[in-house]
């Protein structure tokens, strides 16, 4: 008579391998990656302690890693200036000593955080970039 406990050959089953812990493609909420990875931002935590207390992969969390890092690099990145309209008008007159008008070069003006600038033609490119940059830094 044959026994549910004997496999085809009549031996029976020696070993049975019990599977514990979560099914593949488990989704993990965004909360529950911070959480992860914040786990492994501790001072002296390994990684793969941390993946094995939480049941997931050790490549999945540095991949988590990877990207809380990318997503920090972007918020953080410096905003890049906005374009600014160009308003055109007729270059302002000088007087001379002798009282005749002179038209200058036509120059160019920036308003930029309060601040109205005004750039000659023959204006140094550098010096320019650094004044620029300046402004930019101080309405941070």
């Amino acid at each position: 008579m044959d026994s549910v406990k004997d496999d085809a050959k009549g031996v029976g089953y020696r070993r049975v391998e019990v599977l514990t812990g979560p099914g593949r493609r488990r989704s993990w909420s965004d909360d529950e990656k911070a959480r992860i990875v914040a786990e492994t931002a501790e001072f002296g935590a390994k990684v793969t302690e941390v993946a094995r207390r939480w049941q997931v992969s050790p490549q999945q969390v540095f991949d988590w890693r990877r990207q809380a890092r990318r997503a920090l690099a972007e918020a953080t990145a410096p905003v890049t200036p906005s374009f600014v309209p160009v308003v055109s008008g007729p270059p302002a007159p000088t007087l001379e000593a002798g009282g005749a008008t002179v038209r200058q070069a036509p120059s160019i003006e920036l308003q930029l955080a309060g601040v109205v600038l005004r750039i000659a033609p023959d204006t140094d490119e550098a010096l320019l970039t650094t004044v620029l940059r300046a402004i930019r830094a101080s309405a941070a």
